[in-house]
């Protein structure tokens, strides 16, 4: 499905309840004693098929690209 030109990039607050409730999912799925990675890959795999179901291809491969600059700039390990 192509990208929708009229949509807006969420807000922080619209982002606030689906960070609530994955960072709950995260404490849940330690909690079973889940390992960090099978816990990262299958978030990472559940928003790439969310975004496949909303956006065209060539966003999901930008977004992904952003998300390999920030790693390689160093980025994620200041936020953690």
């Amino acid at each position: 499905m192509p990208i929708d030109p009229t949509s807006h990039e969420p807000s922080p607050a619209e982002l606030r309840r689906p960070r609530a409730v994955v960072d709950k999912t995260i404490e849940y799925m330690m909690g079973h004693n889940i390992s960090s990675l099978a816990i990262a890959s299958s978030l990472l795999s559940g928003a790439l098929a969310l975004l496949s179901r909303s956006v065209a291809d060539e966003a999901i491969v930008q977004i992904l690209n952003n998300a390999v600059a920030s790693v390689r700039a160093g980025e994620l390990r200041r936020m953690a």
